[in-house]
C-alpha cells in the first residue's frame, strides 16, 4: 500500500484524488493546497487530511507525492520531494523554461528519485492498441503519423496568459504521443501557426491554430494539427500510415447511437473534453505509477520524456519566429 500526498486541489487534482482513493494499492493520506479551504474540502471527500507541504514531505509514512498544482510550482516541488526521498508523480510539464527542466532533472538524478511524468494519452486503451499493432508489424513500416488534437474551446484567458503558449501547454501532449508512436526521436521541427479563433488570444501574443511537422532520421514524418476551437466537440484522432496499410484511432462519441432516416444518417458528437475522453487513461496511468513505486517496472514515462517534449515545443516556437526548419538533438 502506497501512502500518498496530493499537492494541488484543482480540477486535475480532484481527478487524481479519486483514482488514488479508488485503487487497492494506494491511500490518499493528505492534500496540500495553496487555498486551505480547497485542500480541506478535497481531503474530507476521501477521508484524508489537509496538510502543510512541510509536514507532508517530512512525514516518513508518506511514500509518494502527486503534483497537480500550477505549472510554475512543478520543478521546485519535484526537487523538494526528491530531497525528502519521496517517489514523485508530476503532471506535465515539468516547467515552461527548458533550462529549468534540465536543472530539475539533474536534482532528481542526484537523489536517485523515482519521477513519473503525467503524459496520460500513452495509456489510453485505443492509443495503446494502435501502438501495439504498429510495433507488431501489422501495417509494415510506419511512414507517416498524423495527430489531430483540437479543443472544443479555449481555456480562460487568465490561464492562457500564464500557460506558456499553446505548444508548451496543449501540444506538449501531442509531442509526447508522437515520440512514443514513432519509436524514434524527431531530428527536425517545422511549425506554422496563427491566432484565428479569438482576438483575446491574439492580443496576449498566443496562437490557437497550428501545424507542426516532425521528421526523424529514418525519414518518418509526423504531422500535428491543433486548434483551440472545434465546435463539434473534443477532436482526438490519430492515423498511422505504413507500407502495408493504415491504423487509425477515431473520436470517442458521447453515445454509439446512430439515427438513420430518409433525410440521412446522424452520429453523435465526440465527448466534450479530456476528462470525458480519457478517464481510463488516467486510471491505467496511476496503476503503472504504482507498479514503478513497487519495483515491478521502471517508470513508463520518465523525466527525460518531459524534457524531450518541451524541446520539441521550443523548436516549434523557434521555427515560427524564423520561418525555418529547426534541427533538434
Amino acid at each position: 500500500m502506497q501512502n500518498i500526498t496530493l499537492i494541488g486541489a484543482g480540477n486535475i487534482g480532484k481527478l487524481h484524488a479519486a483514482n488514488i482513493a479508488a485503487h487497492p494499492r494506494s491511500r490518499l493520506v493528505n492534500v496540500v493546497d495553496i487555498d486551505p479551504a480547497n485542500g480541506e474540502s478535497l481531503a474530507a471527500a476521501y477521508g484524508a487530511r489537509s496538510s502543510s507541504l512541510e509536514s507532508a514531505l517530512g512525514d516518513p509514512d508518506i511514500d509518494a507525492v502527486v503534483i497537480t498544482s500550477a505549472t510554475s510550482t512543478h520543478a521546485d516541488l519535484i526537487e523538494r520531494a526528491a530531497h525528502a526521498g519521496k517517489r514523485i508523480f508530476c503532471e506535465k510539464p515539468i516547467d515552461l523554461a527548458y533550462e529549468r527542466v534540465l536543472s530539475c532533472l539533474e536534482t532528481v538524478k542526484r537523489y536517485e528519485a523515482l519521477l513519473f511524468i503525467g503524459f496520460n494519452r500513452r495509456f489510453d486503451p485505443n492509443m495503446a492498441h494502435l501502438k501495439s499493432s504498429l510495433d507488431s508489424g501489422e501495417i509494415g513500416n510506419l511512414e507517416l503519423l498524423t495527430i489531430c488534437s483540437r479543443d472544443p474551446g479555449a481555456l480562460p484567458i487568465e490561464y492562457l496568459k500564464i500557460s506558456g503558449g499553446m505548444w508548451r501547454d496543449m501540444t506538449i501532449h501531442d509531442f509526447d504521443l508522437a515520440r512514443w508512436i514513432l519509436g524514434e526521436e524527431p531530428v527536425t521541427v517545422h511549425g506554422v501557426a496563427s491566432a484565428l479563433t479569438s482576438d483575446a488570444i491574439r492580443d496576449i501574443g498566443d496562437i490557437d491554430t497550428a501545424v507542426v511537422t516532425l521528421r526523424c532520421a529514418s525519414g518518418r514524418l509526423a504531422v500535428i494539427t491543433n486548434s483551440r476551437r472545434a465546435v463539434y466537440g473534443y477532436d482526438q484522432r490519430v492515423e498511422a500510415h505504413g507500407s502495408d496499410g493504415m491504423l487509425a484511432v477515431e473520436n470517442v462519441p458521447k453515445s454509439t447511437l446512430v439515427k438513420s432516416t430518409q433525410e440521412g444518417v446522424i452520429k453523435q458528437k465526440p465527448k466534450d473534453f479530456y476528462m470525458d475522453r480519457y478517464p481510463e487513461s488516467y486510471r491505467i496511468e496511476w496503476d503503472r505509477f504504482l507498479n514503478a513505486c513497487e519495483g515491478q517496472e521502471p517508470p513508463a514515462v520518465h523525466g527525460w520524456d518531459g524534457e524531450r517534449a518541451l524541446a520539441l515545443a521550443e523548436a516549434a516556437y523557434e521555427s515560427l519566429a524564423t520561418g525555418k526548419m529547426i534541427n533538434v538533438s
